[in-house]
């Protein structure tokens, strides 16, 4: 196959990220992208290295380009009017996370996608972190033995600024839990053998954007009313339970993300430093611990792939992510990330806000029917 031809809808911060990994990603062209936002597409361009074409309508991207594939960046409240005029067309689709702010949304394009002929890929790069790989190898490896519990804490920085201040309304994200946290409940997924059934949250916004007031075409002097600290349980079927620690005023902590897999046979654990602990040489950890009479414990460093064309944010797991959505495309193969993947993890954050809404367990089937 030659080239494949990429454009991209919706190019703020995540959308030039994927830009610059296509550029670097062999066999592949950013052709084109669209966006109403003037200085976004002049960002695009720059990140294209000055080749990309730029229109403000999707639609006229569309008819005038010979696409391959095409990314989906937009904020999440408009992925499924988005999508919509896309179904159907011959064209490869990578889909950022969240896959929509709302269930019944995302039930919608889970339903579309069944029946679109090409690709449908979910953007959640998580996956694709080195450490978590290695973590995640080395729990399929058995290390642990049979999981029961699994922890995730990310304690970071507050949420990043995006166009127009979009991101500071749970109307426009879905609520933190959602937009930030289905990576996280994605995890879960992929490293639990069982199915979700079950979540108790509690959460609250109690640092973060609390004196602030934006008057944008995203809201009317209004306050931020995200969250920004949660626990998160999540009971499966087979009886394992996972947690999410959640703490995003937190930025003065070594690592960024931690994840600990404990089971019948031991404990696995990864550690993963914030981008200044990074600038400052240090690497992720990788932790595993056997029980027995001796309590065995190994440690060492987990190093990011030397085959990453692009780090970028997280490690190069987006440069990894779009190597394997190249590859599925070349050889006519499903998604690793499928939609599915994608729905679960917003039904799952979707139960944690209604969890600490009501004040109560939630079961994912009140809101699946």
């Amino acid at each position: 196959m030659s080239d494949l031809r990429y454009g991209f809808i919706g190019v703020g911060m995540m959308g030039c990220e994927h830009i610059r990994n296509v550029v670097a990603l062999p066999g592949a062209v950013a052709v084109a992208a669209a966006d109403p936002h003037g200085p976004s597409l002049d960002a695009a361009v720059a990140a294209s290295g000055g080749t990309l074409v730029t229109y403000e309508d999707p639609e006229a991207m569309l008819a005038a380009e010979q696409l391959d594939a095409v990314v989906v960046s937009t904020p999440n409240m408009t992925h499924r009017a988005v999508l919509d005029p896309l179904w159907g067309r011959p064209l490869h689709l990578m889909i950022e996370k969240p896959l929509c702010t709302t269930v019944e949304d995302a039930l919608a394009v889970r339903d579309a996608a069944a029946a679109h002929p090409g690709v449908v890929w979910m953007g959640l790069e998580y996956r694709y972190m080195p450490p978590v790989q290695r973590f995640v190898a080395e729990v399929r490896s058995g290390a642990a033995g049979r999981v029961v519990m699994l922890a995730i804490r990310e304690h970071r920085y507050p949420f990043l600024v995006k166009v127009g201040d979009w991101n500071r309304f749970t109307r426009n994200t879905g609520g933190t839990l959602v937009e930030k946290c289905c990576h996280f409940f994605d995890l879960m997924n992929l490293v639990l053998p069982g199915r979700p059934v079950r979540v108790l949250a509690s959460g609250a916004q109690d640092v973060n954007h609390l004196d602030e007031r934006y008057d944008t075409a995203f809201a009317a002097g209004e306050t931020p009313d995200i969250l920004d600290n949660a626990f998160v349980v999540v009971d499966y079927d087979d009886g394992a339970r996972a947690l999410l620690d959640l703490c995003m005023f937190a930025e003065g902590s070594r690592w960024e993300q931690e994840l600990v897999a404990t089971g019948d046979a031991g404990k696995v654990e990864v550690h993963i430093p914030n981008f200044m602990e990074l600038a400052r040489g240090r690497t992720a950890e990788l932790v595993v611990g056997g029980r027995g009479p001796d309590w065995p414990v190994s440690e060492g460093p987990v190093a990011d792939d030397d085959g990453i064309g692009y780090v970028g944010h997280h490690h190069g797991a987006s440069y990894l992510e779009h190597v394997d959505f190249a590859a599925a495309v070349r050889a006519g193969q499903p998604p690793a990330v499928t939609v599915d993947d994608g729905l679960l993890s917003v039904v799952m954050g979707a139960a944690a806000h209604r969890s600490i809404d009501e004040g109560r367990a939630v079961d994912l089937a009140e809101l699946l029917g």
